[in-house]
């Protein structure tokens, strides 16, 4: 299969959870043998992952170009993968035309609408739970959803949200979440141990309004009240694309220290004791909470940071929403080496039984070779998504706008 990726922009795997998340699609696709190419409008930068080394062919492309449509119809590809709704919006409807018979598959990250939701309930102090979801960003996101042929999802509450409250079929969704190799009983022994371990450590993307936000209410409510218990406690925060606004957070008397970008992000998880990211909004999976499992790094996050992260009975850490108590249950973390013991085995339980890549890897491709082979009846089933490819949807309107200002 000949596989087309449009990305939003370049993936850095260093930077992003997102960036990760791609390059784990493509090693699936790659592994499978399928033939992938990238495309991207955006400018890559030094941070970009090499494709080329891993074997993907790279491709520039233009917004709002009929460039594009060339392009696609010289390269003939079986599946185009749209990472978020955006690109599917400014390209979709070029790639219906031109390849009507490739596969439209979306890759929503996370649903955008939910997490922008969020973030305006919190910065009107609303309750998460009365959220307004039927905004004009969730109309456009469920209508991508309907024009492709599949979504992939990284959550299970999503899929259930989409399900429940917008009345998807699950036919058209697909759990995709991280994945990554479990660690082996000999990987584990060479961890750092709870002694070799110090500070604390939040780690996140600055261009990415949930993480931001986490660290200023990390400095400004939670943070005071650990250095009050641990006064020679450090606060590490590590993050791609620290601004001005950012790094005025630094503040080496209390401990809290602004480290920018860390070039080896699991190392440095790996070093440092306790993990803490108390997002108060966002959506999807967090790829940092992952990476902390995987390093052996217990934390302490909030109901948004581990939803829909675990399913067994409890966390890898604590899971608080209120400073407080997220404070007290960071400071017993950090001093208790059995509570710590214990948490970091429950975070190896967690990938073993959620994100082991080898669950997921044969599914994927089989499914998408099901919805290849299946696709005319597959298509016969979305008549919601066939009827928002249509062009005649709005036609009336703008022929109408069209006689108005020809009158005129």
């Amino acid at each position: 299969m000949k596989v087309l990726i449009i990305g939003h922009q370049w993936p850095e795997p260093n930077s992003s959870a997102a960036g990760s998340r791609m390059l784990q699609l493509i090693q699936v696709f790659l592994e499978a043998g399928w033939n992938c190419h990238f495309a991207c409008a955006a400018r890559s930068s030094e941070y970009a992952a090499d494709l080329k080394r891993i074997g993907v062919e790279t491709h520039d492309i233009e917004l709002n170009q009929s460039s594009f449509d060339h392009f696609i119809e010289q390269l003939k590809p079986d599946m185009v993968l749209f990472d978020r709704f955006m690109v599917e919006e400014q390209f979709g409807w070029r790639v219906a035309r031109v390849c009507p018979n490739a596969l439209r598959i979306l890759d929503s990250e996370d649903l955008h609408f939910l997490r922008y939701a969020r973030e305006e309930a919190v910065k009107k102090s609303m309750d998460l739970e009365s959220l307004d979801l039927h905004t004009d960003r969730a109309i456009r996101e469920i209508a991508a959803i309907y024009r492709c042929d599949m979504t992939l999802i990284i959550s299970n509450y999503e899929i259930a949200l989409l399900r429940d409250d917008f009345g998807i079929a699950e036919r058209q969704l697909m759990y995709v979440p991280f994945m990554v190799e479990p660690k082996d009983k000999k990987a584990i022994t060479l961890l750092p141990s709870f002694e070799d371990r110090a500070e604390f450590v939040s780690i996140g993307n600055f261009l990415h309004a949930p993480n931001r936000d986490a660290v200023l209410f990390l400095k400004q409510e939670i943070w005071p009240l650990i250095r009050a218990t641990l006064p020679k406690a450090e606060m590490h925060i590590y993050g791609a694309y620290t601004d001005e606004s950012v790094r005025q957070l630094h503040n080496e008397k209390m401990g809290f220290l602004i480290k920018g970008r860390a070039e080896d992000a699991n190392k440095v998880i790996a070093q440092s004791r306790v993990m803490l990211a108390p997002l108060r909004f966002g959506a999807g999976l967090k790829g940092k909470l992952i990476e902390a499992m995987q390093a052996g790094t217990p934390s302490v996050t909030t109901s948004v940071g581990a939803e829909a992260m675990f399913s067994g009975a409890s966390w890898c850490g604590s899971i608080q929403n209120e400073p407080q108590q997220f404070a007290q249950q960071a400071t017993e973390l950090y001093g208790d080496e059995g509570k710590w013991t214990q948490a970091q085995q429950r975070g190896f339980k967690i990938i073993s039984a959620e994100f082991d890549r080898e669950r997921f890897r044969g599914v994927i491709i089989d499914r998408l070779n099901d919805l290849r082979l299946n696709i005319a009846a597959y298509r016969r089933k979305n008549f919601i998504g066939a009827m928002l490819q249509h062009h005649s949807m709005r036609s009336t309107e703008f022929m109408s706008r069209w006689i108005e200002l020809k009158n005129r």
